[in-house]
């Protein structure tokens, strides 16, 4: 087995030994189960203001509209209760399983129960369930597995799926980690019980850039912030001496791009996650905004204000002379890439208003597609192609999408200020922020379903806007 010193390792669970033995003999994992990867991305360490374990949010909305599946969660089984600088296995097998009941609740399709309030399963029930103890509860699945430290100091986490009516495995996954990172063990766990269960892509193991703001609303202070997807391990990436706005991963997640001010010097910042580690790739005096990368990584496109006339322009990650897209006497602005590069979507008041309009790559065959009532703001393209995701201005500020040609809109939450959708890694949710009323009211950082139903609140330790969801760990 290779020794992993940095991020987790997908492993077949039939090479693991628990205790003194051999795992049980399985029947190999649905073709479903999601293919082996490898993490190597160490996760950020937690500000220590912040607690390791966010509380979970309560589902807002009537879940009458949308039936949950119900899916037991016992806590993971540890063969030896060992120390290790993330605490004891065998409180680290609750907390594992803790974690993976949240991720699934949060996605709004699954209704778990567990591990508070079971009984604690052994190991050798691991590979062996006792389906009669669990049907009673009518679930539909079960979810099983342990947590065990091994003399190189790493965690070894076993999750297995079952059919809770017809006793069978579904999937089973394992991953090595360091004690630090044993919350991206849990959410693996949960990517790949959510992924087989309902055929959709993952998307909790991934990260989440933000504008933490603080101070009084005349004088914010905005720093850059990340966090995992559920508001754990969060940390400040810059000190609030300079304003940082509109964060953006980079397809690959290695870098994020955004906007700093200090005086009247304008950056657009490239910060390197993993080096922590940054580098300007353009500066200007005019106000710029809202960088945006190309699905292949190359190019930024951003907005500029050049003598009272904004338009969106594209460059190179490497820096040079930034192209213009556009060149209307309208304000463009908010460009966003489509999936597969060939198209841009962005927001115009060129026809009096602001309206959500498409054009080429190149900035050729501009068109409207927004025809509602109101204004359109803040569009962004879902990683999935189908849809695109929007500010609706009517009133209020409402969240909203509708497909590339402009068909099939619908709003999804009816708040007083919600704004600046950013898509979920596998296009199934959108995260915005949403200001409450007054004068102090406070940013917050909210996530939704398309269903408009799953609405939920991420935890962060000071006020949040401009979230911008990253793509699945590598």
């Amino acid at each position: 087995m290779q020794k992993l010193t940095l991020g987790c390792a997908l492993i077949a669970l039939t090479t693991l030994g628990l205790g003194g033995g051999a795992l049980m003999a399985q029947s190999p994992p649905s073709a479903a189960t999601p293919a082996p990867t490898t993490a190597t991305t160490p996760a950020p360490t937690p500000a220590p203001a912040t607690p390791a374990a966010p509380p979970r949010e309560t589902v807002t909305g009537d879940l009458g509209a949308q039936a949950r599946t119900s899916i037991v969660i016992t806590g993971f089984a540890t063969p030896d209760a060992v120390a290790t600088p993330a605490g004891n296995t065998s409180a680290l097998g609750i907390q594992i399983a803790d974690v993976i009941s949240a991720d699934l609740e949060r996605s709004g399709l699954y209704a778990p129960l567990g591990p508070g309030g079971l009984r604690l399963v052994p190991m050798t029930e691991v590979t062996a369930p006792r389906f009669d103890n669990w049907r009673p509860t009518g679930a539909e699945s079960l979810v099983q597995g342990f947590v065990r430290a091994d003399a190189a100091g790493n965690l070894t986490v076993g999750c297995y799926l079952y059919d809770m009516a017809l006793g069978s495995e579904l999937a089973r996954n394992g991953f090595v980690v360091q004690p630090r990172d044993w919350r991206r063990a849990a959410h693996r766990c949960a990517d790949a019980i959510y992924s087989r269960l309902s055929g959709e892509a993952p998307f909790f193991d991934s990260r989440i850039a933000y504008i933490a703001e603080t101070g009084p609303k005349d004088a914010r202070i905005k720093r850059l912030a990340i966090m995992d997807s559920d508001g754990a391990n969060h940390r400040f990436i810059t000190t609030g001496q300079s304003l940082a706005i509109t964060p953006r991963y980079s397809p690959d997640y290695r870098y994020i791009a955004y906007v700093s001010y200090l005086g009247d010097r304008v950056r657009v910042y490239i910060y390197d996650v993993e080096g922590a580690s940054q580098r300007a790739v353009y500066e200007s005096s005019n106000p710029t905004f809202a960088p945006r990368w190309s699905p292949d990584g190359r190019f930024l496109l951003f907005s500029m204000s050049v003598a009272g006339n904004t338009d969106i322009y594209r460059i190179p990650v490497e820096g040079g002379t930034p192209r213009r897209l556009t060149d209307n006497p309208g304000i463009d602005v908010g460009g966003s890439f489509s999936p597969d590069g060939t198209r841009i979507v962005f927001e115009s008041d060129r026809s009096g208003g602001q309206q959500i309009y498409v054009m080429n790559a190149d900035g050729s065959s501009q068109q409207r597609i927004s025809f509602g009532g109101g204004r359109y703001a803040t569009p962004e393209w879902s990683p999935r192609g189908d849809l695109i995701a929007f500010t609706r201005i009517s009133g209020n500020f409402r969240i909203g999408v509708m497909t590339p040609s402009g068909g099939g809109e619908r709003l999804l939450t009816d708040d007083w200020q919600d704004e600046a959708p950013t898509w979920a890694p596998n296009g199934r949710l959108v995260q915005f922020f949403r200001t409450s009323r007054g004068r102090d009211g406070r940013s917050q950082i909210f996530q939704v379903d398309l269903t408009g139903v799953n609405l939920r609140r991420i935890p962060t330790p000071v006020d949040g806007s401009d979230p911008a969801w990253g793509p699945i760990l590598p």
